[in-house]
This record gives structure tokens, sequence and C-alpha cells, in this order.
């Protein structure tokens, strides 16, 4: 047996080829797993031949541990089948699930067969402490990791949770696992060459509805300024990158903090985009945000969830509707375009709801014409999944369906496969949705995005943008959007960019 644990992490394929971004979660775990042993990557949103990757990654090597990535939604087959073809290769090794699916859904996760382990929160200390006991054969030891679950003979064991602490590498991350790390820059609304890169973690809010509130509890963990150059430096100067966009989860948060990191994004004039809260913006002094313009912030995605003030307060948003349209005109004076994210269709007061957004939406857009708008249909978490302390403070409503019966979440990983669960949980559709409702949502979505085409569209000729949005104006004004079968029928042709599907 080697001195040194050896683990293969994989990052299950969850987007296009084209769309693939540094699997930034796994890279930070590889820093940790390398400080006492060593590790090998396996990104499959770049090895589109999954099967074939996995089991190159067996040829010739062993492992004490094989840790997954896992997002809901669409990841979550893929996750599977990865894993299953893991344990066929080698039934002994064991099979650790991460990320947000197994932080939210511990029991769910563990049911499986093929998931020996699961990771609570924050993977970066807790993984490679497991992988160190199960090289060592001190299985003692597990019980004692904070954050993790696992399978004893008597059941399922959660550990105490582990508090959430900025764990950063002494040295840039190990971009070197991954190849060549140029083939992870993209062509985008930024640049030729957009980079992706996370400066901090966690977010201090504990909005009801998010899974990093569950996943991180409100804690938050900002990088020196020191660090954020050195990663820059290497992103501009070594591979040569001409935008950035930050995953931090929030990125404006307490001013005083974010400004030494602004004086840092300011000297290396990268155009950037990042998620924000309007509040948080609205805040900013004139002299950060004059920072802000010369770092050269393009684009920012602001949650702005709903247009109703009472569903505001429900969520524990800590935002308001007119935050929301002052915002916009802040972002128009300041030439940053604010991307703005809305959850209609909520379980109770549906179709009012979902009716006062698209006209606040349209007010949004009178005050704004470039505001990008997203819109999701609201899924909340189950209670089960919700931060603990979040959960035993603030208990939500039971989950009914449009029958009245109370929503039964899955119990294994396979059920969460289906549509209608992946549908759940990628925002796109709900059990108390009538198929009217649902028809009414598309169909204003597509008179939207024909009459606003998205700036991140890179691919549709300005020509077809431009004649779409003509063709959608009648319906717009007169808001006539039931039925828009020539809109569809051309983007059937076109296939406009759908920022909520695909991203930046």
């Amino acid at each position: 047996m080697s001195d040194r644990p050896r683990t293969l992490l994989i990052n299950p394929t969850v987007t296009s080829r084209h769309s693939a971004r540094f699997p930034l979660a796994l890279l930070h775990l590889a820093a940790g797993l390398d400080v006492k042993g060593s590790c090998k990557i396996v990104d499959c949103n770049v090895d589109r031949d999954m099967p074939g990757a996995v089991r190159a990654a067996f040829d010739g090597d062993r492992f004490d541990a094989v840790g997954l990535g896992v997002m809901g939604g669409p990841q979550v087959a893929t996750a599977i089948q990865a894993s299953r073809l893991v344990r066929e290769l080698d039934p002994r090794v064991p099979i650790v699930w991460g990320s947000y699916f197994p932080t939210l859904y511990p029991d769910t996760a563990l049911a499986a067969p093929y998931v020996d382990y699961a990771v609570r929160g924050q993977g970066d200390v807790a993984l490679p402490e497991l992988v160190q006991a199960l090289h060592q054969g001190r299985h003692d030891r597990i019980a004692q990791i904070e954050g993790l679950s696992w399978k004893s003979r008597e059941g399922i064991v959660h550990n105490r949770a582990r508090k959430i602490v900025r764990s950063d590498p002494t040295g840039l991350l190990p971009y070197h696992l991954l190849g060549d790390p140029r083939k992870y820059l993209a062509h985008t609304y930024l640049g030729r060459r957009t980079v992706a890169h996370q400066a901090s973690i966690g977010c201090r809010f504990r909005c009801t509805f998010c899974g990093v509130a569950a996943m991180f509890g409100g804690a938050t963990a900002l990088p020196d300024a020191m660090r954020l150059r050195r990663d820059l430096n290497y992103l501009k100067y070594d591979l040569g990158a001409d935008s950035v966009q930050y995953f931090d989860h929030n990125f404006f948060d307490r001013e005083q903090d974010m400004v030494p990191l602004l004086e840092v994004m300011a000297e290396m004039a990268l155009p950037w985009w990042c998620f924000a809260r309007a509040d948080a913006l609205l805040n900013l002094s004139e002299s950060t945000w004059k920072l802000v313009r010369k770092s050269r912030l393009r684009m920012a995605y602001i949650g702005a969830e709903s247009a109703s003030p009472a569903m505001l307060r429900e969520i524990r948003k800590g935002t308001r509707p007119d935050q929301t349209l002052a915002v916009a005109e802040l972002c128009r004076r300041h030439g940053v375009i604010p991307e703005m994210s809305f959850m209609v269709a909520p379980p109770v007061n549906t179709e009012e709801e979902t009716e006062h957004t698209f006209e606040f939406v349209r007010e949004l857009k009178r005050i704004n014409p470039h505001s990008e708008v997203v819109i999701y249909i609201y899924t909340p978490l189950p209670d089960s999944s919700r931060n603990e302390r979040d959960r035993e403070r603030h208990p939500s409503a039971p989950l009914l369906d449009a029958d009245g019966h109370p929503m039964v979440f899955p119990a294994t990983p396979e059920v969460w496969t289906e549509k209608r669960w992946v549908d759940y949980a990628c925002h796109t559709d709900a059990p108390w949705l009538t198929d009217r409702l649902r028809r009414r949502i598309r169909d204003f979505e597509t008179v939207l995005r024909c009459r606003f085409p998205t700036v991140q569209d890179m691919r549709s000729p300005r020509w077809v943008k431009r004649t779409l949005s003509a063709a959608a104006t009648w319906r717009y004004h007169a808001r006539r959007y039931d039925g828009p079968w020539e809109l569809n029928l051309a983007n059937r042709i076109v296939r406009l960019r759908m920022p909520q599907v695909s991203g930046l």
C-alpha cells in the first residue's frame, strides 16, 4: 500500500461541451487532497465519452476513494451512471457523493447501493479526512468527521455538521489536473476568452428557497486581496483570459470588505459578470461605484424573485420590489446590465401572483429596457432539506399538488431522474400548475424573449434578432401572449439563446 492516499474525482456530465467551465469545486477538493495525497480528475463535461474516460482513469491506477460532485436535476442521472460504472470496475473502492444533492438529500443519496458516503456542505476538509481514514484503515475515525453521512450496520448515520470556513490552498488551484486549462476559456458576451472563477463562498442571507442557504447556513467567506491578485494574474497573463464569470454566491457582500477586491479587479480591468443583490448594489457609495465601473462590471445577476412584498417576506429574501426597480435604474446609469430572475407560480395564489409578476416585468422593462429577465417556476425545497436552524425557526407550510394532495419527494436518486422531478429541480415545472397556466407562462416567455433578445446570444445574427423583436412588438404592447404560433415557428428555425437554460 502506498504511503499517500489516491483519490479519483469525477464531475458527471451536466452541460454541453461549449458551456463547460472550470469544475471549481473539484479543483478546491483536489487542492486539499494533494496536501497529504494525490488525485486525478475526470471532467465529463469536457470528456464527452464518460464511460471511456472513467475506464481510462482506472487503467493501471488504484484509488482509496472515488468522489463525485452531484447537483440536482440532470446531473443525478449521469452521476448514477458513473457510480455504477465505478462499482463495476472496482467493487471495493468507496464511492462518495458531495455538493448540493447529497447536502439537501443525504438519506436519498445513501439509499443507493452505489453510494457509501455523502458529504454535506463544504467538503474541502471533510473529504481529505475521510480519504486519509480509509487509506489508513482507521474506520473508527469516520464517526468523528464533521459534515459526513454514512452507512453503519444500524442504518444511516449523520455526523455533526461542519462549520463553514475558507480553506484557501497555499498556491494556485491545481489547474494542471485538467490537462490544458485553456480549453475551458469560452467565447461569451463578456469576451472571446471568458474564464470561470470563484472568489468568495457562501451567503449571509438565508432565503428559504435557496440551496446556498441550506448548504452554508448564512456563512460567507471572502478571500484577501493578495490571493485574488495572484489568481487573476494567472488567469489573465498565463492562460490569456480576457474576461471573468464570477460564481460567487453573493459577490457584493459588505462594502468595506469588497473595496480591496474591487481595487484589484480595477487594476486587471477584465470585464466581468457576477451574482448580486439589489439592496447591496443600492447601498454602494459613489466612490465604490467608480471602482465598479473601472473594474468593468458588465452584467449582474440579481435575484428579484417576486413582485409581491408579502412573498418576499415569506421567503425571507430581505429585499422589496421597489428596490428591484430602483436598482434597474441605477444599473442603467452606470452601464451595467441587470439580469433579473423571477419566480412565478408559487403554491398559493398561483395565477394571481404570476400575472402580477408579468406586469411588474413590463414596468421593469419600461424603466430599463436593457434589463435581462429570466423566469423560473417557484419550486421550494422540502422542509427537511433546509438548514437545520432555519427549519426550526421558520417552518414551511406543507406543499400540495394540483389535487390538494401532500407532495412526496423522491426517496432514491433514480426517482429524481424522472422528468417531473428533473423539471422541479430545474425550476421549470411544479405539481400544482395547471396545463393552462403552464402554457400561459411559456407563451409570455416566448413573447418577451423575442421582443427583447438577450445580449448574451452570440450565435444569432443581429438582423434575425431585430426581425423577431419587430414581429413580437404588437403582441407585447397588446398583452396578447397566448398562442404566439408565428414566434414559436421562428424559434424552431432560429433557436434564440435562453439564459435560464444555457447561462452566460
